[in-house]
């Protein structure tokens, strides 16, 4: 879980490898005008619908359909290895980025990063973060409370992590940051009904990614110590968002 900075183009580091105990999926169908489409230069990035039962454990990101945003419309669509595997390479391979994420190097890389996700249960979802028809964001959505985060705070059933970075050098240090962790934290809160709180664990020292957490309505909980990193715990609360 290497510190990350979601301001500055990187959000909360990418997923640990998941460990077991998975508990119970949710079994809900979401109805199809939640689907709403997309424009017709966004459809190279419409989300593929599957019935393998990827991303169960997350309610099925793909379906969770478009948020309105101030910087335009957002989506989130699950990466697909063959469609992006060169664009979100090259974001791992920026400075900035790999100074954090640690996957710099050839396409190969970034590339087992994403099929351990993909050719898994379904606990950690990547996607792009696709805004006003354009891809500039890479996220990973996870289930915080079957991952190895959980054994340091205390988690809830359905917790939901985000990871994420941002691509474009222009993106980064304007506030974009906290208007997309605040689309996919309302994104979720929405399509999980049993999820009661989005998690995230920034570098404690990464002011300006805890910044950006906070400017999206998550509050500091406390300092975690991870592997890796001294971490603030940000949570965004269901009860609390209509006040946010």
């Amino acid at each position: 879980m290497p510190p990350t900075d979601a301001s500055t183009g990187t959000g909360a580091g990418p997923a640990p490898q998941l460990g077991g105990g998975a508990e119970d999926t949710l079994d809900l169908q979401l109805p199809e005008e939640l689907f709403a489409p997309f424009r017709e230069d966004e459809l190279a990035f419409a989300p593929q619908r599957t019935d393998d039962g990827a991303g169960h454990l997350l309610d099925t990101p793909a379906c969770w359909g478009p948020a309105t945003t101030p910087l335009g419309p957002f989506q989130l669509v699950p990466v697909r290895i063959e469609r992006d595997l060169a664009l979100i390479s090259r974001w791992m391979n920026d400075p900035a980025v790999a100074a954090f994420w640690e996957l710099a190097g050839p396409e190969s890389v970034t590339a087992g990063h994403l099929r351990a996700q993909l050719d898994g249960d379904g606990r950690s979802v990547p996607c792009l973060g696709v805004l006003s028809g354009t891809p500039m964001s890479y996220f990973e959505i996870y289930r915080a409370d079957l991952d190895p985060l959980a054994r340091h705070y205390p988690a809830r059933p359905h917790d939901t992590g985000i990871h994420l970075l941002i691509g474009g050098v222009a993106d980064r240090g304007r506030g974009v940051g906290s208007t997309l962790l605040r689309a996919v934290a309302e994104l979720a809160l929405d399509n999980r009904p049993r999820c009661a709180r989005v998690i995230a664990e920034p570098d404690l020292r990464n002011t300006p990614s805890v910044s950006a957490f906070l400017s999206a309505g998550f509050r500091f909980s406390a300092e975690v110590d991870l592997p890796d990193k001294r971490a603030a715990l940000m949570v965004r609360d269901r009860a609390l968002r209509n006040l946010l």
